[in-house]
């Protein structure tokens, strides 16, 4: 048995510092989020869009944080605050499964981005988190555009990137006060023209899409290596000189143990397809290929594998390898069973991920495919959620999961939707309608206009 990051941790030996322990220090960083005062709200008259693919007009019961109740004819409990949803739209909170807020700070210079730690074709070892600030005002911008829930990764310019870290789109101090509880890790990984110009643009490897295999190859054969060393060290009573800890190898081996999940920057099928081959011989699983414009052509595969697709509509032909994007990516996976979702990898797009989503369902049925708008609404709430492992707690309207809601005021797929109100695990987080929640933070003096709420 592996000993590594996550659930199933080990007690740590009595005479190794926590620090020197992968068993032990899994947790460095814990989270501190508390949500904020709620009060039990109804919301009333709105037609719900759950999440699950359903749309009902009806009524939505919110307690402790919680979705109490959803459905129609619900008798209100006193002591609720009402708000009217008459003419009004509701969806769970979006979230966005792929940005680099916070690591990608505002202003956009070069001394506030630090999200491609590029100096070695593997940095396994780096967590996102430590370049999260949170001040940046592109997290407000995102609430006022209904986004609640954001997974923050590494960039793309090397095969493995390092740790993602899940957050509340809250207000704090710190990024521990952000941290979504008990979400599971994941480990950003790249495909592709990124990783093989950075580094073959140095005169070394990976220089071409066969040096990227080979170095993601190594670095798993690697981490198991460090995996056994650890295990026969526990076995044998963990006495004697422990194996020397690798941060690196920490974060691999979390992978092959199942506990961190694997995000892989994609583009072509092709490169899809090998990535796929390479996690079966290794024996660990892929949450979703992230950009995927050629998803499309593999898209039962990818359905049968389980793997999401996290996917823009208009979004191709930025470099070579993601020209032959369509529309409808997003809808034909959809269409073969598979996980569609809609994501941003960008400031801007993150304020928009609603629309984008109305881009890929119109797209979808002018290609003759049966595409519901509860549909689309799961492509930016629930299967986002699940290819973040954190389903169980948010991204649907259902009985008992934290009431992240937003009230949009028309049909969120439309280019007219703006989001009235916003809520995180019950709590306020958004008016349009409240001056408490407009002030401009002064990182946004100076910036060009679509960077203020809309």
């Amino acid at each position: 048995m592996l000993v590594f990051v996550g659930a199933a941790q080990v007690a740590p030996a009595a005479d190794l510092p926590r620090g020197l322990d992968p068993g032990a220090d899994a947790d460095a960083f814990p989270s501190t989020y508390v949500p904020a005062p709620s009060q039990p709200l109804a919301i009333t008259g709105a037609t719900i869009l759950t999440g699950t693919g359903e749309e009902i007009a009806g009524t939505i019961l919110v307690r402790d944080g919680k979705i109490e109740a959803v459905g129609a004819g619900l008798a209100i409990p006193p002591g609720y605050a009402l708000i009217d949803g008459h003419g009004k739209w509701v969806t769970p909170g979006v979230i966005d499964i792929h940005s680099h807020l916070g690591a990608a700070g505002s202003p956009s210079v070069p001394a506030n981005d630090d999200t491609n730690e590029a100096s070695s074709p593997n940095t396994a070892e780096v967590w996102i988190e430590h370049s999260v600030w949170p001040q940046d005002p592109k997290f407000r911008l995102a609430r006022a555009a209904g986004v609640t829930t954001l997974l923050l990764l590494p960039g793309s310019s090397n095969l493995f990137g390092g740790r993602s870290v899940t957050v509340k789109n809250v207000p704090a101090d710190t990024v521990q006060a952000m941290k979504f509880p008990g979400a599971p890790y994941g480990l950003k990984m790249a495909c592709g023209e990124n990783p093989k110009s950075v580094f073959g643009g140095r005169g070394r490897s990976p220089a071409t899409r066969m040096g990227n295999v080979a170095g993601y190859r190594t670095a798993w054969i690697n981490a198991a290596d460090y995996a056994r060393k650890w295990d026969k060290w526990r076995t044998d009573g963990g006495t004697g000189d422990p194996p020397k800890r690798d941060l690196q190898l920490d974060t691999l081996a979390g992978v092959l143990k199942g506990e961190i999940l694997v995000h892989n920057h994609c583009y072509r099928a092709d490169e899809m397809a090998i990535m796929v081959d390479i996690a079966h011989d290794f024996g660990f699983r892929i949450a979703a290929f992230h950009h995927a414009t050629e998803a499309y052509k593999l898209a039962p595969a990818l359905a049968t594998e389980g793997i999401c697709v996290a996917t823009w509509a208009e979004a191709w032909g930025a470099k070579m390898e993601s020209f032959d994007g369509i529309e409808e990516n997003a809808a034909m996976i959809d269409a073969a069973g598979g996980c569609a979702i809609i994501h941003s990898d960008d400031g801007l797009l993150i304020q928009r991920l609603n629309q984008e989503a109305g881009i890929a369902l119109a797209a979808g049925r002018a290609a003759g495919l049966p595409v519901s708008r509860g549909d689309a609404v799961k492509w930016f709430t629930l299967n986002p959620a699940k290819a973040m492992g954190i389903a169980d707690r948010t991204g649907s309207l259902e009985i008992g999961k934290a009431a992240d809601i937003v009230l949009w005021n028309a049909d969120p797929l439309s280019v007219y939707a703006r989001a009235d109100k916003v809520w995180i695990d019950g709590a306020t987080v958004w008016d349009r309608a409240d001056p408490r929640f407009q002030a401009p933070s002064d990182f946004l003096l100076g910036q060009p206009g679509q960077d203020f709420a809309r």
